[in-house]
């Protein structure tokens, strides 16, 4: 109950700012490789997407970019008992991945692949949104050498299966406007992707359940009320 209350306080108070966090993107997880990769509208917003990678898959992303803009990207993971050192790889490229037939796209020119060089389980940190707390990995800050295409691939190169978050750009661009839009579905993503099904049991007793039951009563209580003027 604590948390829920916390949560419709966060709200309120995104409400009266005009930024808030990441902006998170929904997919459908068919973004399996180049073609289908899945497109970031502008890299320079901060935005956020939730992910389950399976043993030797990879997830593919795609963005435009011009000369000297600044890239950020980021990867945590759910602070979740089985992943305190899973750590997928985090690889950058541009479109000339398309212009040789190298059967590796790790070995083609202007590719970059970043690891996470940290101990484990690596520096926490708690997201007050979602309330829930991720265990840091790599952090990229590059510049964009040439105007183009983009990808990110993240990959799982250690057989292991987990759940990461990927992180996007550093401007924020959340309005009040999307209070009660885009936030609440993000909150309802956060739980599902973090398998937080009792924060979701709360809200759903706090805003169905106890409405229908006050309902119920004053409506029993109205249909007394012919019976006491008797």
């Amino acid at each position: 109950m604590k948390k829920i209350i916390i949560m419709f306080f966060i709200l309120v108070i995104v409400s009266t700012n005009p930024a808030y966090g990441h902006k998170l993107i929904s997919h459908d997880d068919t973004h399996r490789d180049f073609d289908s990769a899945l497109q970031i509208p502008d890299h320079k917003i901060s935005w956020a997407i939730y992910e389950n990678l399976g043993i030797n898959e990879a997830k593919f992303y795609s963005f435009d970019a011009k000369q000297g803009d600044s890239f950020y990207a980021s990867i945590v993971i759910p602070k979740i008992s089985g992943l305190e050192e899973y750590s997928p790889s985090f690889v950058l490229m541009d479109a000339t991945v398309f212009e040789n037939d190298s059967t590796s796209f790790e070995n083609q020119l202007n590719t970059e692949k970043f690891l996470y060089e940290g101990n484990f389980p690596g520096n926490e940190f708690y997201e007050p949104f979602g309330q829930v707390t991720y265990w840091e990995r790599q952090e990229v800050r590059t510049q964009i050498p040439s105007d183009g295409k983009y990808f990110i691939v993240v990959m799982d190169e250690k057989n292991q299966e987990g759940k990461y978050s990927l992180a996007i750009g550093t401007i924020e661009d959340f309005s009040g406007e999307n209070i009660f839009t885009i936030l609440p579905k993000a909150w309802l993503d956060t739980k599902l992707f973090v398998d937080d099904y009792f924060s979701i049991g709360i809200l759903f007793f706090v805003l169905v359940v106890i409405p229908t039951i006050s309902i119920l009563i004053i409506i029993r209580k109205r249909k007394r009320l012919p019976l006491q003027n008797c």
